[in-house]
């Protein structure tokens, strides 16, 4: 308490030394002939012994190591001795007291110097673009990697900017080596500019200077949700000078944001999931399109301040029926004392009404402005699929760089608040249903976690810097959205399984088979015979019937000797051989010129009938998975853990990779966005690649796999297969909650749907039936 005493004293004494020397040194300046610099540096400091030294020699003393603070102070003794004792005291400060150095200068900075301001600094940014602020050389890898500073044990960090650190360092952009690097990302907290909030970090600007690969932000983010504070709360008061660095940032107002270099952050709260996806409440087929409200809002009313205006007004659109309109002043510390005339009658009604339910009963939900121009309840409502209505003029909605809000929201005018629900009533039931179905999209694909909005931020820049590549608006406004979308795999829409909407002609014709040997039942001689009645080659056989079939790929990682004859089919016979047990080997995209991939399983025997079935059913679903074998899923509430289910039942979940198939697009995305954390707990179990595919394309599609109908019961081999074993389901179990924990949410879809042929069981003759083999 003692050294905590003092040392206020002490600082209290150097202030007061500093205000008398910064009015002699204006002074001076003012005699000097505008020669500012005349002493030793452009600032000056001065110490309790009345001691100048300049701001310039001050930076290099808290900047340096302690050696290099002994040389300066050698320096200082060789100039002058009572200098060097003055340093010397000012030196046994620092450790006694909480406020850095480097923060005591910062301030006297900016107190000796009020022409340099931080709005000064930034005006040779403001017009900063791509072309002249970003150094498009750092970003030649196909996928943008990002760049994450070492953390400041010093400097502790919110848990909203723990979220976006752990996302992103755990994605396939991170990379640890900064010569590898695009994008680079503080490791300190600029969440919360606020000087009055907690999680405020101060002396951001010298900390910033400290980095290693700075260079005056060039390449770097900025994340940033707060910015200002009381009274006016100015979004420009970050407190530091960003510089070349592309700022991140909700609330940001038409003035302020550079077009094409920033990006434009939703404001969301910090309970908001940081992983997982958190789908929309709202059914995508909702009828009735319009809700028992037309319009609701329940939200904070400001007596007095910025933001106050429309907040104030919108009680006189309520009128208790379709339209609620409530308000409360019971916030904050002081509401008692600030409250006004009608503050007790807006409290009773809003106790009336629930929040949640209003989002989920209404039509339009009302978004107006806060303190800041970004709002909690845009996320909010776009979850429930009820329509914004915004009031929040001059403000740059999230990512509208490439999202379309006019087909999701109402932008109205705070100015004409009450005209609003003239317009809100002129949206008609067609209008409003596809407006209700985007926000769903919307959400589902950019904002339900922060994982989503970091990514998002990541790929608007790619598209920068890819300009050649770069995806237009309907790809980024429509299903599966253009996180899903790589378009170096294509060169046009066709190219992709979700575009097709059931047209087979739009499709590469036929389908490439891919058969995994592991084990295969066949002798340990290299002899034609020993294979003729092996169940490989009879399925090779079947295979080789179909017209559909492309080619045959044989993914041979058994240490049995590859065959030396095939089966003689009218169709080619590529074997890949590779040492490597793991079965993710079957998922390439090289030598496929078809879009449909048929992986197989060594000992599934299929006929030729099944084959073609399961094709030309996959033709009107291509952007999923369908097969014969199905399993299901299910949560264990006593052991709190997802199960994997073996039994058969009506309900599946997932198609096993024994016969599948499915759009070789997802292989492509199989190795370019699972997380390395998957696919390292792919890599660790034998029975585990199937699950990992199911979810990937159900994560991508929000849509379940389809089963087929399979013509008889599995033959022995394939009841004693490795996946009904119980140490195999054990390890499946182990699989799925893996892959739960690293995504953070279950994406798999239950579904009770089985295609059958048409005629299939009928009681007619089966010569009057397409698929005949499928009931012999």
């Amino acid at each position: 308490m003692r050294s905590k005493i003092r040392c206020q004293l002490k600082l209290l004494l150097l202030m007061t030394f500093t205000f008398v020397a910064v009015t002699l040194w204006l002074i001076i300046l003012g005699r000097n002939d505008g020669d500012k610099n005349s002493v030793g540096g452009s600032f000056a400091f001065i110490t309790p012994s009345s001691n100048i030294f300049s701001y310039d020699f001050f930076l290099r003393v808290n900047n340096n190591s302690a050696d290099g603070v002994e040389e300066l102070l050698q320096t200082v003794e060789e100039e002058d001795e009572a200098s060097a004792d003055a340093f010397e005291e000012l030196m046994d400060m620092a450790p006694l007291c909480p406020l850095r150095l480097d923060e005591l200068v910062g301030r006297s900075q900016k107190n000796l110097n009020p022409m340099i301001t931080q709005e000064a600094q930034m005006h040779d940014y403001k017009s900063c673009q791509m072309e002249n602020c970003f150094d498009f050389k750092k970003c030649q890898n196909d996928l943008i990697k990002v760049y994450v500073y070492p953390p400041d044990k010093f400097v502790p960090i919110s848990t909203t900017y723990e979220k976006i650190l752990n996302r992103v360092m755990s994605s396939p952009y991170y990379t640890n080596d900064p010569d590898e690097a695009c994008l680079f990302i503080l490791s300190i907290d600029t969440l919360d500019r606020d000087s009055l909030s907690h999680d405020f970090v101060r002396n951001l600007g010298s900390r910033l200077n400290n980095l290693e690969h700075w260079n005056n932000g060039e390449n770097h983010l900025i994340f940033n949700l707060y910015a200002g504070t009381w009274p006016d709360y100015n979004e420009t008061e970050l407190g530091f000078d960003f510089g070349k660095a592309i700022l991140v940032k909700a609330s940001m107002s038409t003035e302020q944001f550079r077009p094409s270099f920033d990006i434009s952050l939703p404001l969301f709260h910090p309970s908001h999931p940081e992983k997982g996806d958190e789908l929309g409440t709202a059914f995508t087929n909702e009828f009735p399109a319009r809700k028992k409200h037309l319009v609701a809002f329940k939200g904070k009313r400001y007596v007095y301040g910025i933001g106050s205006e429309t907040r104030n007004s919108i009680y006189h659109l309520h009128n208790g029926n379709d339209i609620i309109m409530v308000t409360t002043c019971k916030h904050g510390k002081n509401w008692k004392e600030m409250k006004d005339e009608r503050c007790d009658e807006d409290n009773r009604e809003y106790e009336k009404y629930d929040y949640e339910t209003l989002l989920q009963n209404s039509t339009f939900c009302l978004v107006p402005r806060g303190r800041r121009l970004g709002s909690f309840r845009f996320l909010e409502s776009l979850k429930a699929g009820c329509i914004p209505v915004l009031l929040s003029n001059g403000w740059v909605l999230p990512f509208s760089e490439v999202l379309d809000w006019t087909a999701t929201a109402i932008i109205a005018d705070e100015r004409t608040l009450l005209q609003t629900l003239e317009v809100i009533r002129s949206v008609d039931k067609r209008k409003i249903f596809r407006m209700k179905q985007q926000t769903q999209i919307l959400w589902n694909q950019y904002l339900s976690s922060v994982e989503r909005i970091v990514e998002t931020v990541f790929e608007i820049i790619k598209d920068r810097v890819r300009r050649n590549t770069r995806r237009d608006s309907f790809i980024w406004n429509s299903a599966p959205g253009a996180l899903s979308i790589d378009t170096s795999f294509g060169e046009t829409l066709d190219d992709y399984p979700f575009y097709h909407l059931g047209n087979v002609t739009t499709l590469k014709p036929n389908f490439t088979a891919i058969i995994r040997v592991q084990q295969p039942s066949i002798g340990s001689t290299t002899k034609s015979s020993s294979y003729a009645n092996s169940i490989l080659f009879k399925l090779i056989k079947n295979l080789g019937k179909s017209p559909f079939v492309s080619k045959i790929i044989i993914v041979w990682s058994s240490t049995k000797s590859v065959p030396r004859v095939w089966p003689d089919i009218p169709h080619p016979i590529i074997v890949k051989q590779t040492t490597s047990y793991s079965p993710t080997q079957r998922f390439f995209t090289a030598d496929i010129n078809t879009d449909a991939v048929f992986v197989l399983d060594e000992d599934t025997l299929l006929m030729t009938d099944e084959f073609e079935f399961a094709y030309r059913t996959w033709t009107s679903f291509p952007d999923r998975i369908v097969g014969y074998q199905s399993r299901s899923h299910y949560w264990n509430e006593y052991k709190e853990q997802w199960m994997y289910s073996s039994k058969a039942s009506n309900e599946y979940s997932l198609i096993l990779h024994g016969a599948f198939i499915y759009h070789v697009y997802y292989n492509h995305l199989y190795w370019l966005k699972l997380p390395p954390a998957a696919l390292m707990t792919i890599e660790s179990f034998e029975d585990c690649d199937d699950i990992a595919m199911n979810l990937l394309v159900t994560r991508v599609t929000k849509k379940s796999p389809i089963k087929l109908t399979a013509n008889r019961k599995p033959s022995a081999s394939a009841r004693n297969s490795q996946w009904l074993q119980q140490d195999r389901i054990q390890q499946r179990h182990n699989c799925l909650n893996e892959l739960y924990d690293i995504y953070g949410s279950m994406p798999l879809l239950r579904s009770s749907i089985r295609m059958d042929p048409i005629l299939f069981k009928d009681s007619v003759s089966n010569l009057r039936k397409k698929y005949r083999q499928l009931e012999l």
